[in-house]
């Protein structure tokens, strides 16, 4: 179990940003915009699901995971609200959030399945975003460029879901739930998640014109499939969750639990004196 807190981040998102606001690459920004418009929906399906998943448990473990649950929450609903910010900015630029609503399809077409299954989703959606969070702690270039409040905005998210990747995997082990679901969740979520994202990456990329530019692929063959590029560089990270004695606690939080301290004066603790 995991003591969280929710972190008010006390930076401006009011002052709108370019279409490449990651140091003018166009690649960087699609993807992690891509991203970003993913987030507001799922974060609020990991919510509803992890909820819904505590319900089910016995007392004595709801009392267990009480504060855990109630930490995960409060601070997966601050990323929702804060990328919504970010993604009102885009969407004055222009850009349709088509991942957003195919993902709000997916979800009403199955909200009638097992919560075991949506809770076994969620963990596996949060062990995606636990290794791409390392990555973008370890890879601080891949926000060169970008103003200081919105490289803190994605530092500050990447630390907290690498700070909460085992609250939905524990409360599905806690639910009962077995290996072969976990698996299957897991290779369901590779799919869609890597197919969305890139899905609406193209869409950006071709929104702000520059999909067919050399120098677009170039960096995203950088980003993306580098010696330790967000996808070749997690293969290993990947794997790990298949294993039947995987729990996520097995992977480093050392940089995020930095990051954490060294970035204190950027957010307020939510219930302490500013």
């Amino acid at each position: 179990m995991s003591d969280l807190v929710v972190r008010r981040l006390l930076i401006d998102l009011s002052t709108p940003f370019p279409s490449r606001w990651n140091g003018g690459d166009a690649f960087r920004s699609a993807f992690l915009s891509a991203l970003s418009m993913s987030f507001p929906v799922g974060e609020q399906y990991f919510m509803d699901s992890v909820r819904n998943g505590f319900k089910t448990l016995a007392p004595d473990v709801q009392a267990r995971f009480a504060k855990e649950v109630q930490g995960f929450v409060g601070q997966e609903a601050t990323h929702r609200r804060i990328h919504a910010l970010f993604n009102a900015h885009l969407d004055t630029l222009g850009y349709s959030n088509e991942i957003e609503r195919r993902a709000a399809r997916r979800i009403k077409a199955n909200a009638h399945r097992d919560v075991r299954l949506h809770v076994a989703v969620t963990a596996a959606t949060e062990h995606f975003t636990s290794l791409f969070a390392d990555w973008m702690l370890r890879h601080p270039e891949a926000l060169a460029g970008a103003e200081p409040r919105l490289q803190t905005l994605w530092q500050w998210h990447s630390a907290e879901e690498s700070e909460h990747r085992n609250t939905a995997f524990d409360i599905y082990k806690s639910m009962g739930g077995g290996h072969t679901w976990r698996l299957r969740a897991f290779r369901y979520v590779t799919m869609t998640f890597l197919c969305d994202v890139m899905r609406q990456t193209v869409r950006n990329l071709w929104h702000d014109g520059s999909l067919f530019k050399l120098s677009t692929w170039r960096s995203g063959a950088t980003m993306l499939f580098a010696k330790d590029g967000i996808i070749r560089g997690n293969v290993k990270g990947w794997r790990d969750y298949l294993a039947r004695d995987f729990h996520p606690s097995q992977h480093d939080a050392s940089m995020s639990q930095q990051w954490l301290i060294d970035n204190a004066g950027q957010f307020r603790v939510v219930g302490q004196n500013a």
